[in-house]
């Protein structure tokens, strides 16, 4: 199981290398990966028993229920990051979502596609920050690398014992971290201020962590394969008759309105307000490609006017070589 979670980690941190027909050959040479950047994922040949049932899942609060397994180092979940703010502020009224840890990087002990080690992962991020958009600084695979996703997954999972809505914060703040601060996620001096950040109790979170919280971990690992889970992000639609729809990796916004249509057809789309404050007041901080998407202008026009928020101190804004993140907070 865990060579199969660091073969998904490895495609997802190389899509650059799937970008070359050359280079493809020669990584589909080396393991079975069917790596396609359009895809936003890349596919293993699947582990085990491919025909086993899958459980039923219960919908209860809301007509309908989103599965979504991820990772907090996940650079293609972390290029679907508008398109699920977006469906919370449209759908959110219909629509519940299930954050599930994948799993994606048990360790470094193994040598496969051409990534042997953290070094080899930072060019590649700095190419796929391109590709989604997405502000992603590979440099911190060169400066304090992670050994593994499963520190910060499993402190999520703790986070989600205290409270769902701050543990989904919670993992924004770490991604925000990792992504464009160069954070090492898996100490916990830095989940800690994190946990602080989105209003979690740190001494419980310490508890939770280091005890009952590793046993949830392995149970979303668990659920992950029974559901068949072969990469990330992986989503699943669902409804109360067990009519499901499958998303396979980074897919445009209208993918998943059609995925919530076609389970539960009477969705309406809710309208809300594409004033900037309004949207800060939602989610406090936007990347570039999000304030674009959910203001509903281009992204030559977010530019201008988040430079002209920023340069009237309506703003504040963490620069990094590949993209900017805005701040709006205590106003």
């Amino acid at each position: 199981m865990k060579s199969l979670y660091t073969l998904c980690f490895l495609a997802l941190a190389s899509m650059s290398t799937c970008n070359g027909q050359t280079k493809n050959k020669k990584m589909k040479a080396n393991n079975p990966l069917i790596c396609d950047p359009q895809e936003g994922v890349c596919e293993i040949k699947p582990v085990g028993d491919s025909t086993q049932q899958q459980p039923v899942v219960e919908v209860k609060n809301k007509p309908v229920k989103i599965l979504y397994f991820t990772d907090p180092i996940c650079s293609s979940c972390w290029g679907i990051e508008p398109q699920l703010r977006k469906l919370k502020l449209e759908y959110g009224h219909d629509v519940e979502i299930e954050y599930y840890m994948g799993g994606l990087l048990p360790d470094w002990s193994y040598n496969s596609g051409g990534i042997s080690k953290p070094s080899d992962v930072a060019h590649h991020w700095d190419e796929v920050s391109q590709y989604y958009q997405m502000p992603i600084d590979g440099d911190v695979w060169l400066e304090d690398p992670l050994s593994s996703s499963y520190p910060p997954s499993i402190a999520f999972k703790a986070a989600q014992l205290q409270d769902k809505a701050k543990a989904v914060v919670f993992l924004r703040i770490l991604r925000e971290m990792l992504f464009l601060q160069k954070k090492n996620i898996t100490k916990w001096e830095f989940m800690e201020q994190a946990a602080k950040k989105a209003g979690l109790d740190e001494v419980q979170l310490k508890s939770d962590y280091e005890n009952q919280a590793k046993t949830l971990f392995q149970e979303d690992l668990n659920f992950a394969r029974q559901m068949g889970v072969r990469g990330f992000p992986t989503i699943f639609i669902t409804n109360s008759e067990g009519q499901s729809e499958f998303i396979y990796g980074f897919k445009p916004y209208a993918t998943f309105e059609s995925g919530i249509q076609k389970v539960y057809s009477s969705a309406s789309k809710k309208e809300y307000s594409k004033d900037w404050k309004n949207l800060f007041s939602f989610y406090p901080t936007l990347t570039l490609r999000e304030f674009a998407e959910l203001s509903e202008i281009s992204i030559s026009a977010a530019q201008i006017l988040l430079n002209k928020l920023t340069s009237e101190n309506e703003l504040s804004k963490i620069t990094t070589r590949n993209g900017d993140l805005w701040i709006r907070e205590g106003k």
